[in-house]
């Protein structure tokens, strides 16, 4: 008997096939005393593809999750038998993704070509060993260019918990719109929130905002599925929804509008105005309230010094802090915000370009994170400085390069992430296309060891992914 072979995205550290099969009639449903949420999770996504008829009263094999396996933060066996299939691990994120692999192989299994209560499902007996390669596993998506709904974030996210990515980093806010809720500033999304479209000829206003109560349902939904949510708002560029409603924040007092145009701008905080901190602090204890994660992504990309240059508070400012050019007053300012942030328990995450102007004499802050997303070179500048880095290269594609570290360097490296962009996706149905199957290879890169990493058995995978994919209702790339 030819052995079968592995279907996983991402692929596992050690697959070895048995002999046999597995075989469930009625809709599985996993047990555990030691976790309890993480069954809950995958018995109602079960649910939801296939109904709610339990194998509880069948004589189905069990599915149990023990609490006992690999130490590893996030690391788990799986044995499948054809008398019972049993998840092990020693932590909930890992009984997660031990069950989440359970899932594709389930989905794969499916013997029935109209979903429902009396379908039968099928899996080869097997044993998977798995660990991920590194810790950070990421996802972007940006919801100021265009504001996608709760319900199609959320579906997102369940679909990339399936590929065990573990951080949504959630871009908020842009000179688009402005999303967050912020008590102390309510303009900035009675106003910050909505632009109006210059293309017609009617007058025609799109976007919105999230709640409180929006807020903490998407982190509670991804918390339970073991991922992070990580929110941005960029400072102190990219700030002109913050502008339009509060234009005493910029250097020029205004006016300011929502832009509908794609691009760099010149109008960013004003580093010259002792008004942005108090602004900045508020919108930090908001986030601080509302997102219990280690990190806050700060942003700090394409920030013109157009306007710093012009005017007088900010070359007043620099000139009293002894600095000799404007890119060292954008470290002074996120010097500040970090320390902000350190001080409320948060760890700051800033885009490549906060390395501009990180000099001995003005340094940023120790323990920043920095993403590199321009290249490669961000990434090398930031781990020869000792700084901690997430890779995220626009110019390798899903290739997560480490070239010219030695190995203490490499150990900086947290992981990597995908970006969407979405200044032209303003669909949430258009944002899935972008992402699947896009996102399984960036899974794969971070999760695999790289010596297992093989393309035709990634494209031969592909093909049975794209059908668990189709049966989760997601919109997917076919290629041409």
């Amino acid at each position: 008997m030819q052995a079968a072979r592995c279907s996983v995205i991402p692929m596992p550290v050690e697959y070895i096939s048995g002999d046999g099969f597995c075989a469930f009639k009625g809709v599985p449903a996993a047990e555990s005393a030691d976790f309890p949420a993480e069954v809950a999770v995958f018995n109602e996504q079960m649910a939801v593809l296939y109904g709610r008829n339990s194998s509880a009263d069948s004589k189905n094999p069990p599915i149990r999750c023990v609490k006992d396996g690999p130490a590893a933060p996030e690391a788990y066996r799986l044995r499948i038998t054809s008398n019972q299939v049993e998840v092990g691990a020693t932590t909930a994120a890992g009984i997660y993704h031990g069950l989440q692999t359970l899932r594709q192989l389930l989905i794969s299994g499916y013997e029935d070509d109209s979903p429902g209560v009396g379908g039968r499902f099928v899996i080869t007996n097997a044993e998977i060993n798995d660990a991920p390669r590194f810790a950070w596993r990421g996802f972007m998506l940006d919801c100021s260019r265009h504001f996608y709904q709760c319900a199609s974030i959320k579906k997102i996210i369940d679909a990339l918990s399936l590929h065990h990515i573990n951080v949504f980093h959630w871009h908020l806010t842009d000179d688009q719109g402005w999303r967050l809720p912020v008590p102390e500033y309510p303009n900035l999304v009675e106003t910050g929130s909505r632009r109006r479209n210059s293309l017609k000829k009617r007058e025609v206003w799109s976007g919105g905002s999230y709640t409180e109560a929006d807020i903490r349902e998407i982190v509670a939904f991804a918390a339970a599925r073991h991922i992070t949510v990580v929110p941005e708002v960029d400072l102190p560029g990219h700030t002109g929804a913050a502008l339009t409603a509060y234009p005493e924040l910029g250097c020029t007092g205004g006016p300011y509008h929502v832009e509908d145009r794609h691009g760099i701008f010149d109008e960013i905080l004003c580093a010259g105005n002792d008004a942005i901190f108090p602004f900045v602090e508020a919108v930090f204890k908001t986030l601080v309230r509302l997102f219990p994660g280690e990190y806050v992504h700060i942003g700090g990309d394409e920030a013109p010094k157009t306007r710093w240059e012009e005017s007088p508070q900010c070359r007043k400012r620099l000139a009293d802090l002894g600095l000799s050019d404007m890119n060292q007053l954008q470290v002074y300012l996120t010097r500040r915000f970090a320390g902000m942030l350190a001080e409320l328990g948060k760890t700051a995450v800033g885009w490549d370009e906060v390395l501009e102007g990180d000099t001995p004499e003005s340094p940023l802050p120790e323990g920043l994170v920095v993403m590199s997303w321009r290249g490669v070179e961000g990434g090398l500048e930031a781990v020869s400085k000792g700084r901690p880095v997430v890779m995220t290269p626009s110019t390798e594609g899903c290739y997560l390069v480490l070239p010219g570290m030695t190995a203490e360097q490499e150990k900086l490296v947290l992981g990597g992430q995908a970006n969407l962009w979405s200044e032209m996706i303003p669909a949430d149905r258009f944002a899935e296309y972008m992402i699947f199957p896009r996102i399984a290879a960036k899974a794969e890169a971070l999760w695999t060891p790289r010596a297992l990493k093989d393309y035709r058995s990634f494209c031969e995978r592909l093909d049975t992914h794209r059908h668990r994919l189709d049966m989760l209702d997601i919109l997917q790339y076919r290629g041409i």
